[in-house]
């Protein structure tokens, strides 16, 4: 027997009907504004009676509305392949130990939806009211929506694909009354008739991944390929099939064809502590070079995650053997799970002298699509180093004004105390007799500093607050190996790396310190 599956869609479908007609409301001769009520259900004889307390003197309220369903058949012109299965790979938030949401993923699951089955729900919604100037304000309230349609949404699951709807308005009666009018009743009953296309889903299957997310340790070599040699020394193991053949070279034709010598792989092999390789050891106790030959020059698994990236510029490129190589992003992401979707897919790096990853919004360039665009989010990057000057405010010593060349920028105009340059090219020279007037201290003595040398004008000189040239970096009696600087007129951060600058996510990254989340 079957479990009892009950998920209430129809009556989801029916109580967003019942809301889309709650809120409306009429006005009174004394200009008193009333909600109408609503209610599901007909108004049939037993019910009008109930509403009576079963007495002819009374009539039911009004006004009010009362929706109820008067069809419900099988849509055929909507039908799809009833065993089409949608699969959406999950990944959720991880929490802390106080319930909240971290930024490290957490569970991942996928779910395979089932095709639905399409049906028409009717319903007829029916505004009770005593006068023609209660029915016509509530009516125009209610017609001036469908033109000719409403939207409804009967759930905000991201996994339901059945959620959204459209309402029809199909049909208007007007008046229940007949002429003559009688006085059977002094309730009257005006009926609009709505459709709607629905969909009953049947469960959904949700299974937990088991995806390896991290590599703690590589078998592979720096080429991508197994190092079985290295792997698998001094055992009899060849893969997680068990033992392999013993294989040599032929060196009848010189070629590379494997052959079989039937002889266990490791059997007389020995260290040399010399060459610090294993050896053969043959009969005589004579070392002979090793002739066992791995078959490891084969790509055992073909994974883009394989590859090295080089990011320059806020673009990211696959490597191979080291150079940028011709590899489509959209490529590699057919090998991944999930879908990209431009600027909301997240691509990860970490970096060794941070904590945490790197995180940014990616989208593969149109003209190029090699080349992935990354926006990073600026929460993520490194926090910048702390360069103590002479008037700079406190604040601010984590960063430049401006990063300038020298021969091309004069900053007469721009000096106030606290004004921190970057400089591309170097100021002045020992040698100089007479060095240029707008790097002059206000002294008029000359102003000597280097390329990539960081300096402040302290309201009267120029000052030297990072000397590129010099071997190490001294701060708080610590030498620091990485510099953290962002530039206030842009906005991008760079680092210092011993040589140069550079933006501060630029850089080889490594098989393992990166990764991609398609579903951002």
């Amino acid at each position: 027997m079957a479990e009892h599956f009950y998920d209430g869609q129809i009556r989801k479908y029916l109580v967003q009907m019942m809301r889309l007609f709650s809120n409306f409301s009429y006005q009174t001769g004394d200009g008193t504004e009333r909600q109408v009520p609503v209610l599901y259900g007909d108004l049939t004889r037993q019910v009008g009676s109930i509403l009576r307390d079963n007495s002819e003197n009374k009539i039911p309220s009004a006004p009010r509305m009362a929706v109820y369903i008067t069809g419900l058949e099988l849509d055929r012109d909507r039908t799809s392949d009833s065993s089409y299965v949608n699969k959406r790979h999950i990944r959720e938030r991880a929490k802390d130990g106080a319930g909240d949401y971290t930024d490290q993923a957490g569970k991942q699951y996928t779910v395979e939806r089932l095709m639905p089955t399409p049906y028409k729900l009717t319903v007829n919604v029916d505004l009770w009211s005593t006068n023609t100037d209660m029915k016509l304000q509530i009516m125009e309230q209610i017609l001036m929506l469908f033109n000719p349609s409403l939207d409804i949404q009967t759930t905000d699951n991201y996994l339901d694909w059945t959620s959204l709807t459209t309402i029809m308005l199909d049909s208007v009666n007007f008046s229940s009354r007949s002429i003559p009018t009688g006085v059977d009743s002094e309730i009257d009953v005006g009926s609009m008739t709505f459709s709607t296309p629905i969909y009953i889903s049947p469960p959904a299957k949700v299974k937990r991944l088991g995806v390896i997310t991290n590599i703690v340790t590589s078998i592979f070599d720096g080429d991508g390929y197994v190092d079985f040699e290295q792997m698998l020394q001094g055992t009899n193991l060849f893969s997680m099939g068990g033992m392999t053949e013993t294989v040599v070279q032929d060196t009848l034709d010189n070629t590379t064809n494997v052959v079989d010598t039937g002889k266990d792989p490791n059997a007389g092999y020995v260290l040399n502590e010399e060459t610090g390789k294993y050896e053969w050891l043959d009969p005589d106790g004579l070392l002979e070079p090793r002739k066992q030959k791995t078959r490891h020059a084969k790509e055992v698994v073909k994974s883009y995650t394989q590859h090295r990236v080089l990011i320059l510029n806020g673009q990211a490129q696959i490597l191979k053997n080291g150079l940028p190589s011709n590899i489509k992003w959209g490529d590699h992401f057919d090998a991944l799970l999930g879908s990209y979707r431009a600027g909301l897919s997240i691509a990860y790096f970490r970096k060794p002298d941070i904590n945490g990853m790197l995180a940014g919004r990616i989208t593969i360039n149109p003209l190029d699509e090699t080349k992935l665009t990354i926006d990073f989010d600026k929460d993520t990057l490194p926090s910048n180093s702390t360069v103590q000057g002479p008037a700079r405010n406190a604040n601010q010593h984590s960063s430049v004004d401006y990063i300038i060349d020298p021969l091309r920028y004069d900053p007469t105009t721009a000096k106030v105390a606290g004004l921190r340059l970057l400089i591309l090219g170097s100021i002045g020279s020992t040698t100089n007799t007479d060095g240029a007037d707008a790097w002059k201290n206000a002294n008029g003595t000359d102003f000597v500093a280097n390329s990539n040398d960081i300096i402040e004008w302290d309201g009267t000189a120029w000052q030297i607050v990072f000397d590129a040239s010099a071997d190490k970096l001294i701060y708080n009696d610590e030498v620091i190996t990485t510099l953290y600087t962002t530039n206030l007129n842009t906005g991008v951060q760079y680092y210092w790396d011993g040589d140069q600058w550079l933006l501060s996510v630029d850089g080889e990254y490594a098989k393992g310190d990166w990764s991609i989340k398609l579903d951002g």
